[in-house]
């Protein structure tokens, strides 16, 4: 008999680890190569981590609640086969030298200060870990992890930054006596917010925080917090394009087997109308801005209790019944559960379809790192005064814009509202096709 290790697998583009959410098997199950072992969340989707192999499940490496980094090892599985005395070696060999990864938390106050740690334990962190410990000024020698072996994982740090207790190293005094004004940090933290004591009475209902609900919650934080959000709002007379699309719907349902929606033709427009606006298209990225060449819709999609984002890839090439089918699909593949991560991947601006809702004027977040979010809200009926004066029931409908300042500026998104709404109040019978 072989013992094999399943390690934790890239589950997407930038995706530097994984929680596991739920085992789904347990030592002593047999399973089939391909067979689902657990569910692991990260900062994009929630997927299923298959088996490499068929045997029996021998041991459980990771506790639900745990985050591993890509490449970690999950579980180990006993195959049919000639001994894997390497696998055994890997699991009993210990390190040469402890490290901030391998380290328990008592094990680091016993050896070292927290600081003399960082510099002389040679301290390893996943890209996650680093990247969100620079942005906010984390002192990583300062954090406690509850990662494996005591390993400081990204959720650590998320939580961290959502309570504002962020560990700063503490500066020594050098014959200092009484520092100025002048003389103080440019980089001391803000004041700190605490996590809200919530009190519960009787009745009440604790909801505990999904590793989707917690990703969705960090996404949002850091856009609103690195993102400086502008606003504007556009009236669009669709009342020609309502008609079009209601005198075919019926025939088109017949022939395609899935409705055409209006969201279809709001994508198609928004399309079309960033190739003729490229800087739309963009992303900040600190000393640059990268105008991307693809254009990807990423649209939203609600459950019950998420949100997802799947993408529309190179949407501009697409007729409105390709949009149309791709949306219909990617909302199922949500609500099945059954959507995939690199379909989520790579998107360069977002359209929310916020009138299913009944909606009329919303402000979204951005979805970083776009930059920017439209919002589509609901089709209706107002009066309106069309030329020469007289007044018409018409279908109008906001169009409401969020844009990242840094990137973006009045001009470039009043002409980009312009252009869509041209668009939109020009799709009738004779000069569009949904094919």
């Amino acid at each position: 008999m072989a013992i094999e290790q399943i390690k934790m697998p890239q589950l997407g583009e930038s995706v530097t680890e994984g929680t596991i959410e739920k085992w789904l098997v347990k030592p002593g199950d047999h399973v089939n190569k391909y067979d689902a072992l657990a569910e692991v969340n990260t900062d994009k989707v929630t997927a299923e981590v298959p088996s490499s192999f068929t045997g029996i499940i021998k041991e459980l490496i990771a506790n639900e609640g745990d985050t591993l980094a890509v490449g970690e090892i999950v579980c180990t599985i006993e195959t049919e086969g000639g001994a894997s005395e390497e696998t055994v070696e890997v699991k009993e060999a210990a390190p040469e030298e402890p490290t901030a990864e391998t380290v328990k938390p008592a094990e680091v106050q016993k050896h070292a200060a927290p600081v003399e740690r960082e510099k002389g334990a040679k301290a390893r962190y996943s890209p996650a870990v680093l990247k969100i410990s620079r942005e906010h000024g984390i002192d990583l020698s300062l954090v406690t992890g509850t990662g494996n072996e005591g390993r400081i994982t990204r959720k650590d740090l998320l939580k961290i930054v959502e309570s504002g207790e962020i560990p700063v190293a503490k500066v020594e005094q050098q014959a200092v006596s009484t520092p100025s004004p002048a003389a103080a940090p440019t980089s001391a933290p803000s004041p700190k917010t605490a996590a809200p004591n919530v009190p519960v009475a009787i009745g009440d209902i604790e909801i505990p925080v999904t590793g989707v609900r917690k990703a969705i919650a960090a996404n949002m934080l850091r856009s609103k917090h690195e993102a400086p959000h502008a606003w504007t709002m556009i009236e669009v007379d669709v009342t020609n394009m309502v008609q079009y699309r209601d005198s075919i719907k019926h025939e088109f349902k017949q022939k395609e087997g899935f409705n055409v929606t209006y969201f279809a033709f709001f994508v198609k427009a928004v399309s079309q109308a960033l190739k003729e606006f490229p800087m739309m298209n963009s992303m900040w990225a600190g000393d640059k801005i990268v105008q991307k060449k693809d254009i990807n819709i990423s649209i939203a999609v609600a459950t019950e209790d998420a949100l997802y984002v799947p993408v529309i890839k190179n949407a501009d090439e697409k007729t409105i019944k390709g949009i149309g089918r791709e949306v219909n699909e990617l909302a199922a593949k949500v609500r099945s559960g059954k959507l995939k991560s690199d379909e989520m991947q790579g998107g360069t601006f977002t359209v929310n379809n916020t009138g299913s809702f009944g909606s009329v004027q919303s402000m979204g977040i951005i979805n970083f790192p776009q930059a920017a979010i439209l919002q589509v809200e609901s089709i209706v009926k107002r009066p309106v005064i069309m030329d020469g004066g007289m007044i018409a029931a018409r279908d109008m409908v906001n169009l409401c814009l969020s844009l990242d300042h840094r990137v973006l500026d009045g001009l470039v998104a009043g002409r980009f509202l312009a252009r869509v709404k041209e668009i939109l109040e020009n799709i009738t019978k004779e000069n569009t096709s949904v094919y």
